[in-house]
C-alpha cells in the first residue's frame, strides 16, 4: 500500500509539472506579444509615414513644417497606443517567472523537504500551500493561447525544461 509520504511527493510532482507547462506557455505568449508589437508596429509606422508623405505632397511650402509636426505627433500617438502588446508581454513574462519559482519550490519540497524527518502534517500543510499558490497563479495569470501551449509542450518534450544536473 502506498504511504502518505509517497502520495505527497506524487502530488508535489504534479504541481511541479503544471508549473513547467504554465511557465513555458507564458514565456511563449510573452514572445508572441513582443513579436506582434514589432509585426504590427513597423507596418503601422510605414503606413503612417506613407500617408503623411502623400498628404505633404498636396501642401504648399508655408504649411509643410506644420504638417510634418502634426504627422509626427499623430504617428507617435498611434505608436504609443499600439504598444499595448508590451504590457501583455510583460504580464506573461511575470507569470512565467512566478510559475518557475513555484516549480523550483515544489521540486525542492519533494526532493529534500519531504524526505526530511518532519511530521506528516507539516508535509501535508506544505503541499497544500504549494497547491494553493498554483491555484492562485492559475486564477490571476493571463490566459495563454492554445498555440502558445502547444509550442511550450513541444519544447518541453524536446527537453527544454530539463536540467543536466541529476541526469544519469
Amino acid at each position: 500500500m502506498t504511504n502518505t509520504r509517497e502520495l505527497i511527493i506524487k502530488e508535489a510532482k504534479k504541481v511541479e509539472e503544471d508549473s513547467v507547462y504554465s511557465s513555458r506557455g507564458h514565456f511563449v505568449a510573452a514572445s508572441f506579444w513582443g513579436t506582434l508589437r514589432l509585426g504590427i508596429g513597423i507596418p503601422t509606422a510605414v503606413l503612417s509615414a506613407t500617408a503623411g508623405a502623400i498628404a505633404l505632397s498636396q501642401l504648399d511650402n508655408s504649411n509643410t513644417i506644420a504638417a510634418i509636426l502634426a504627422f509626427t505627433a499623430t504617428a507617435l500617438v498611434a505608436l504609443a497606443t499600439f504598444l499595448n502588446p508590451d504590457q501583455r508581454a510583460n504580464s506573461h513574462l511575470h507569470a512565467g517567472n512566478r510559475y518557475n519559482a513555484l516549480r523550483n519550490e515544489a521540486r525542492i519540497f519533494y526532493e529534500i523537504e519531504a524526505m526530511a524527518r518532519s511530521s506528516e502534517q507539516k508535509r501535508i500543510d506544505k503541499l497544500k500551500e504549494l497547491s494553493k499558490r498554483r491555484d492562485d497563479l492559475n486564477e490571476t495569470s493571463p490566459q495563454i493561447s492554445r498555440l502558445a501551449y502547444k509550442i511550450a509542450k513541444r519544447r518541453i518534450t524536446r527537453g527544454e525544461a530539463d536540467y543536466d544536473v541529476g541526469q544519469v
